[in-house]
């Protein structure tokens, strides 16, 4: 009988200290960005069981400014902002490290707070949960790189540049047609971005690019007014 008990008693507290299966790592307590940018923080889930499970990734609630964006992405692939569940079965053992909380960081600077939670998906009465707290600043003064009567235009920022930069501009004259173009040192085209009157601000993809040298080249009108170079990192 006592021996029948003990063992009772080893399930209990194996089940109180590892009630999921799983563990979560890489949490910080702030993630900080500028105007304008994609802040991304990722979080590692580890099956610290001996059989495959399947976890449930939920967002409980969002506290975010009205120009803001909160979504998920898995293996560099983001999903809609209106999904708020992700399921996803880990093996015995298996990491995911692919994973990420974003939040667009809008034209506001500010401090923005999104609840999530994680759970197996044989025991949600117990769910893992965590608040991710992103501070917004203002992005710092630049000087205009070009400017005429038609077009004012910042330089890149960042750059060097991972996999998101961005461009402050500010059309002057709403007949003209403004664009950045981005080609490599080959002179391929890379990317293309037009410059719409009514906006102010372009982002400019990077994340499918390999790391290296490349150039953006502002047209106006579609003649080529000024080139710069642009570093990609990864």
């Amino acid at each position: 009988m006592k021996i029948v008990l003990l063992v009772v008693m080893v399930v209990v507290l194996n089940t109180v200290a590892f009630p999921q299966g799983f563990e979560i790592t890489g949490l910080q307590d702030n993630y900080n960005g500028t105007i304008g940018e994609t802040i991304k923080a990722p979080v590692r889930i580890k099956n610290t069981s001996d059989k495959a499970i399947t976890v449930v990734i939920r967002k409980i609630s969002s506290q975010i400014g009205s120009t803001q964006k909160n979504y998920l992405c898995i293996d560099g692939n983001c999903l809609d902002q209106r999904v708020e569940d992700y399921i996803v079965k880990l093996d015995a053992g298996q990491s995911l490290n692919t994973f990420q909380i974003v939040l667009d960081a809008g034209l506001v600077s500010g401090e923005s707070v999104v609840k999530y939670q994680i759970y197996n998906r044989i025991n949600p009465g117990q769910p893992v949960e965590f608040d991710l707290n992103f501070n917004v600043e203002e992005r710092p003064e630049k000087e205009n790189i070009y400017s005429s009567r038609f077009v004012t235009l910042h330089d890149v920022y960042p750059n060097p540049v991972v996999d998101q930069a961005v461009v402050d501009y500010k059309i002057l004259n709403e007949r003209i047609k403004a664009k950045l173009v981005v080609h490599n040192l080959l002179g391929n085209v890379v990317g293309e971005y037009s410059l719409p009157s009514f906006e102010n601000l372009v982002r400019v993809k990077t994340d499918d690019l390999a790391a290296g040298i490349y150039f953006y080249t502002l047209y106006v009108d579609d003649e080529s007014v000024m080139t710069r170079k642009l570093i990609v990192r990864k």
